[in-house]
């Protein structure tokens, strides 16, 4: 009887081994830390010469460091939907910063599947902790019916400007800050309480169940406000300063708007380090907890850097040299610091030139999590590129669109890029052609020297394009 015993007992635990082993290599914890406005050249390990960015250094160094990786688009709304729907900005439902009423931005429908609601379905417990801009509350596009079973943070983007707001959003429950007086006070700094439920989330975690963690942080976004700590003591007096004039909080404050800043540059150098401490917190959080070795850790921005609040990008080379800001689909709008760590499976201190986008994060996450990938997505697993395993496949090309300004759109294919402007008043307007393998700054313009790649560039931007009614765009 005991043989029996011990010899169920032996295969009980081999079995649980093998599915525990299976499940480290097959089904990883999964972190996406989504910064909001940071630029390519914005963290040391990009260029960044005058702000400190040790704990996302680090990240990229104890793993792989993208180099030619690109948002979805070069504004908040559109390029969320396009990370979490798998889709370029031809295709996926949200294709602009549309605010409803009461609150909220225009919601992604029930029919989208989200890479929340994939993971979800594959037995991930998930959490968003940020901005969303998805969906207002109780909406269809509200991040609970999206395929998040938590979320903390600001629902409406627009309310996002304010980093002492009226209240914050968990789940379906409005958190009114009493402390900040509705805008009259700036008591309760909203990143540090978000952060705080966040690692909360990690707190409750344990090997038993994998997680998917999506941080869409709103700093270093403009307004331009940061506590009075020894962050911003570090920057104090060691730049050149021009005070910013805005919306002030107080009596008369205004839920939209800026506030005024008298030292711009140390405030924005200190919201950088302040977004690089709260990266080094879940770092630390998950080595705490034992989770550290089978999480795969991904750090990117969801555009490029912002000119709005007293924000200075020039001064701080935040693009890394690239053209353009947020806006543009020039690489500065676009192109973003892109990290990847896993411990044990990605090799540490690599570099990949791959050319891709967010809307490979859908089926990368789907494959690791053993969810079917919908055939509706624009995106190529990074599985192989992650692990080392098996041959990547690559894009064709990778097409943008932005729908502000008179419509933009951009193509990129291998090392060229076209561009686009007033695309939605002139679909026919020039095309603009570089060849960024020698001029990564897009200064030349050759798409007279080669008329026939500027017009093969633009065909594809127009057969990338499918009209939405909710977002008409005006190309053909």
């Amino acid at each position: 009887m005991k043989r029996i015993i011990l010899s169920l007992f032996a295969i009980t635990f081999f079995y649980s081994f093998s599915v525990a082993q299976n499940r480290s290599v097959n089904r990883p914890n999964i972190i996406f830390i989504l910064a909001d406005d940071l630029g390519y050249g914005d963290v040391g390990v990009n260029g960044q010469k005058l702000i400190r960015t040790p704990n996302i250094d680090r990240l990229a160094k104890e793993g792989m460091r993208f180099t030619q990786f690109y948002a979805g688009t070069s504004v908040c709304a559109p390029s969320r939907s396009s990370l979490l729907t798998g889709q370029h900005t031809g295709h996926t439902y949200i294709r602009g910063n549309k605010g409803v009423d009461p609150e909220g931005q225009e919601p992604i429908a029930d029919s989208v599947t989200t890479v929340a609601e994939l993971l979800q379905r594959a037995g991930y417990v998930t959490g968003a902790f940020g901005k969303w801009g998805l969906g207002p509350v109780g909406s269809e596009g509200d991040p609970n019916k999206q395929g998040f079973d938590r979320f903390y943070g600001y629902n409406c983007q627009s309310l996002a400007h304010r980093y002492y707001p009226n209240h914050l959003w968990d789940n379906s429950q409005k958190v009114v800050l009493t402390a900040n007086e509705d805008l009259r006070q700036m008591k309760e700094y909203a990143p540090d309480l978000i952060q705080k439920q966040a690692l909360n989330f990690l707190n409750e975690r344990s090997s038993q169940q994998p997680f998917f963690l999506f941080l869409p942080y709103i700093l270093p976004h403009a307004e331009l406000v940061v506590p009075d700590d020894s962050l911003l003591a570090y920057y104090k007096g060691k730049f050149p300063e021009k005070p910013f004039k805005g919306a002030d909080y107080g009596p008369n404050a205004k839920t939209g708007g800026y506030a005024s800043q008298a030292i711009p540059h140390a405030t924005f150098a200190a919201m950088v380090s302040r977004l690089d401490w709260y990266v080094g917190q879940v770092m630390a959080k998950l080595k705490e907890k034992g989770l550290d070795q089978n999480t795969l850790v991904i750090f990117s921005s969801d555009n490029g850097p912002h000119i709005e609040g007293g924000a200075d990008p020039k001064f701080f080379n935040s693009t890394g040299g690239f053209r353009g800001v947020k806006r543009d689909l020039y690489e500065g709008g676009i192109r973003e610091p892109f990290f990847a760590r896993w411990p044990g499976v990605i090799k540490p201190g690599s570099t990949n030139d791959y050319i891709g986008a967010f809307w490979d994060l859908l089926p990368t996450f789907a494959e690791l999590a053993g969810a079917k990938i919908p055939t509706q997505t624009d995106g190529i697993s990074l599985v192989p590129t992650l692990t080392g395993k098996g041959s990547q496949k690559k894009h064709d090309y990778l097409y943008w669109e932005f729908h502000e300004q008179g419509g933009r759109q951009a193509v990129r294919q291998e090392n060229w890029k076209a561009v686009r402007l007033q695309a939605a008043t002139n679909p026919t307007a020039p095309v603009e052609l570089y060849d960024l393998s020698k001029d990564p700054a897009e200064a030349h313009n050759v798409a007279d020297q080669h008329p026939d790649k500027a017009k093969q560039m633009g065909q594809l931007m127009r057969q990338s394009h499918t009209e939405s009614p909710l977002f008409p765009f005006g190309a053909k």
